[in-house]
């Protein structure tokens, strides 16, 4: 039986950094965009460009991909640190050193996964501010259909992937199954900050505490379902699935319990 603690436990780990940061610079934020909240139509728009990004990097050059990738990260691992530091000299350090370790021997698992993780944290951060407790629960269901339909009958979403992957774009986290050794799972960024979203706008919605609550669950239901696909159905499958889950889960027992507090005065 495989057996994998490994990627549910990092990726609670980072969601529980990405709430950390959100509230710790969300001041900061809501200078940057002034109160700017996404409505319904933009929480369309912002999954039907994922779903055409994924199908026409089916037909781009892998060098205009790299190029065109590398100038996104470059730019906000910039923003990111320079929301941080407030310094633009300091601010360019890091997407400085992530340039450098890409092109250099210097670029292994350990490096790719780290600039995935940093980069993740990144958009769920600056990204999360921007939608509310609605158009949230809209792009919740839009994504996980387009990841369904990518997955399952065009391809593209797992296509892409692995064409990012080969040209060393930290796109998606790479982690070895842990107790269980000699296998290898994937996890993408695109669900890693999905999670992240979700963590922020439950604290924003139902409080902190809740929020790690409802992370946990995020986690446990990832646990859950990736040990029965692991086992079971060892092909690529909409991770949007596994993480809303544990979320859902978590929403259905705070509505049971709040109900039960109703109705017993």
């Amino acid at each position: 039986m495989i057996f994998d603690v490994l990627l549910p436990l990092i990726l609670f780990l980072i969601t529980l950094v990405t709430l950390f940061l959100y509230f710790r610079y969300e001041k900061r934020i809501g200078s940057v965009f002034k109160e700017v909240k996404f409505r319904y139509y933009h929480a369309i728009l912002l999954v039907v460009a994922t779903g055409i990004v994924v199908s026409v990097l089916m037909v781009i050059p892998g060098e205009t991909i790299r190029n065109l990738y590398l100038g996104v990260y470059f730019l906000g691992f910039f923003l990111f640190t320079y929301l941080i530091v407030s310094k633009w000299y300091l601010a360019v350090l890091p997407p400085a050193l992530f340039i450098a370790l890409y092109f250099s021997s210097y670029w292994n698992l350990f490096t790719f996964n780290l600039f995935a993780i940093l980069f993740a944290i990144f958009v769920s951060v600056y990204l999360g501010s921007l939608f509310t407790w609605k158009t949230t629960a809209a792009f919740v269901v839009l994504i996980t259909v387009m990841d369904i339909v990518q997955v399952f009958i065009t391809r593209y979403m797992v296509e892409a992937s692995e064409k990012l992957v080969e040209l060393g774009l930290p796109v998606m986290l790479i982690i070895p199954t842990f107790p269980t050794e000699g296998s290898v799972i994937g996890l993408g960024l695109g669900d890693v900050f999905l999670a992240g979203l979700l963590g922020i706008q439950t604290a924003k919605k139902h409080g902190k505490k809740f929020a790690l609550a409802s992370i946990t669950a995020i986690a446990a239901g990832f646990l859950i379902l990736q040990t029965v696909l692991l086992n079971y159905y060892p092909q690529a499958f909409p991770a949007t699935v596994l993480v809303i889950s544990g979320w859902l889960i978590s929403l259905a027992t705070r509505y049971i319990y709040k109900s039960s507090l109703l109705r017993h005065g």
